[in-house]
């Protein structure tokens, strides 16, 4: 039996005090949304406070992900608001397009900064405040770490290696208590293909409702459903 028939322990997310990284991304907002509306308790981060302050939802936190002082600011921002943290939802991320070979060594830089070494730099400062209330860490990584493309190599790439750092936390925090869901919703209709670091997207066929995928992330958080592939979200509605 896979990972997904064993739910863990549920979460009850009405009260829960949340970081949502990546807010003001398409699928990050919605997240951030459906969250509030089941009651938690919000910290919005992100790096445009305009943006943030246009969500009109919980404490805004300006921070980039790229930035090692960003968890800091994560973290001391929890204390001061809310008193401590129970979750962590990383829903940041960029892509890129295009042959390995044609994309600039400053993409596969920033691929991986975004996608995976600021993940890596975040978690290392929030996690003592999630052992404290025995909370989570939910990351957006994306079907292509479990199905690789081609002309999306090193996007694959840093997908996979988000995956495998949440595949080796679970085990890691398990006996501190802390859950870590790694999420992989296939093609959403975010917008996000129409904004890559470089290159120019491929026919992809039509995405699914990123409102659904959201409601979905979100009740796979509460019934603790640790491992949620592509095949969990269905197909686009026709």
């Amino acid at each position: 039996m896979d990972t997904q028939q064993r739910p863990g322990r549920t979460r009850e997310i009405d009260g829960a005090r949340i970081a949502v990284v990546g807010a003001t991304g398409a699928l990050g907002s919605l997240v951030a949304a459906e969250l509030d509306r089941r009651g938690a308790r919000l910290l919005v981060v992100g790096r445009d406070a305009e943006r943030l302050a246009a969500l009109g939802l919980g404490v805004p936190v300006v921070a980039d992900l790229g930035d090692a002082g960003a968890g800091d600011a994560v973290a001391a921002a929890a204390r001061e608001h809310l008193g401590g943290l129970d979750g962590l939802v990383n829903a940041a991320g960029v892509v890129a397009f295009g042959a390995l070979v044609d994309t600039p060594d400053e993409v596969v830089e920033e691929l991986f900064l975004t996608n995976v070494v600021g993940p890596l730099f975040l978690l290392r400062r929030v996690v003592p405040l999630l052992e404290e209330s025995q909370g989570f860490v939910l990351q957006l990584s994306a079907v292509v770490a479990e199905r690789p493309m081609p002309r999306m190599a090193a996007y694959s790439a840093s997908k996979a290696a988000l995956s495998a750092a949440a595949t080796a936390l679970r085990t890691e925090l398990r006996r501190s208590r802390v859950d870590v869901y790694d999420v992989r919703p296939p093609h959403t209709e975010t917008g996000l293909a129409e904004r890559p670091l470089s290159g120019e997207a491929p026919g992809l066929p039509a995405g699914l409702d990123p409102a659904d995928v959201a409601r979905r992330i979100v009740d796979a958080l509460a019934a603790g459903e640790h491992d949620l592939g592509a095949d969990a979200f269905g197909t686009p509605a026709r």
